[in-house]
């Protein structure tokens, strides 16, 4: 895809989800840290209906570090994967306390150097947290899309991020992967992708192929 498609799919994806924002409901720098950690492998909607509780019983970071893990684990053991999560979240916790005084760093270099954060989730955490876009996260839906529509022929996540931050603007890299979860989860559906009301059909190389084939 050209750059001048590229803008083009961006500003009419923009006018199609005018609310796309990120799902994830937090309130301070760790809990959305925690919150992207919770959402490996699960649902938004589900990390949303567990993390009320966790949040009301650890009020500080120094409350995460400190809860018992089998407390933790019983807390967040509806978003799956709790004993690993449970580990990293307080393993975070401390790394954030010793290193960097508390503070959740504003890096992606210190981000994916604290337990349970890898690229994409610090990618997530310097958007939603410092309003920073040094790159995209790149999730399922991120992935398959990007896939699709011939934005990347990369399969790696980070090969594929390198793709569209080539691609989009500077400017358009903070919608990219609000963007592309919304078309993911009401247009683009994995298994029952709506084509036809696709606004964004004419750049798609999936469709394009198709439209031939058919």
């Amino acid at each position: 895809m050209k750059k001048v498609d590229a803008k083009k799919v961006v500003d009419i994806l923009r006018k199609t989800y005018p609310d796309a924002t990120c799902s994830l409901d937090f309130s301070t720098p760790f809990e959305m840290v925690v919150a992207v950690m919770l959402s490996a492998q699960c649902t938004d909607e589900r990390v949303n209906k567990t993390t009320p509780a966790l949040f009301k019983r650890c009020r500080t970071i120094n409350d995460y570090a400190d809860i018992d893990i089998s407390e933790l684990e019983k807390i967040i053991h509806p978003c799956g994967f709790y004993k690993n999560k449970a580990k990293n979240i307080k393993l975070c916790a401390k790394a954030v306390i010793e290193n960097f005084g508390g503070v959740v760093p504003n890096n992606m270099d210190d981000l994916m150097a604290l337990p349970g954060v890898g690229r994409k989730s610090a990618n997530v955490i310097m958007l939603e947290v410092y309003g920073i876009a040094s790159g995209i996260a790149v999730d399922t839906h991120a992935k398959r899309i990007s896939n699709l529509m011939g934005l990347s022929k990369e399969t790696d996540p980070a090969k594929i991020e390198k793709d569209l931050v080539k691609l989009f603007a500077k400017e358009d890299l903070k919608y990219i992967n609000h963007l592309l979860v919304w078309h993911g989860r009401n247009t683009c559906i994995a298994r029952h992708p709506k084509c036809d009301e696709c606004t964004v059909k004419d750049f798609c190389a999936y469709y394009n192929k198709r439209i031939r084939i058919l």
